[in-house]
């Protein structure tokens, strides 16, 4: 299998369990003050996509420049 098609399968399933981890976490948040769940701002779901982001970022490059070197 070729080093490119790795990494771009690679960068999709980072894509998805970022997907998955970001929703979980920001919609299962349990606020003890009031018992009942409440979802975090908009801008927590951002913190916690940063390291996929790179993630995806780093594979979709790599996948890029084997592609084009034919790997």
């Amino acid at each position: 299998m070729k080093l490119s098609t790795i990494f771009a399968g690679l960068a999709i399933l980072i894509t998805n369990v970022m997907c998955v981890v970001v929703t979980n976490v920001c919609t299962n948040y349990y606020h003890a003050a009031k018992n009942h769940l409440t979802s975090f701002p908009w801008e927590v779901g951002f913190i916690f996509i940063i390291p996929f982001a790179l993630g995806i970022i780093v594979c979709s490059v790599i996948s890029y420049v084997a592609k084009r070197k034919g790997h």
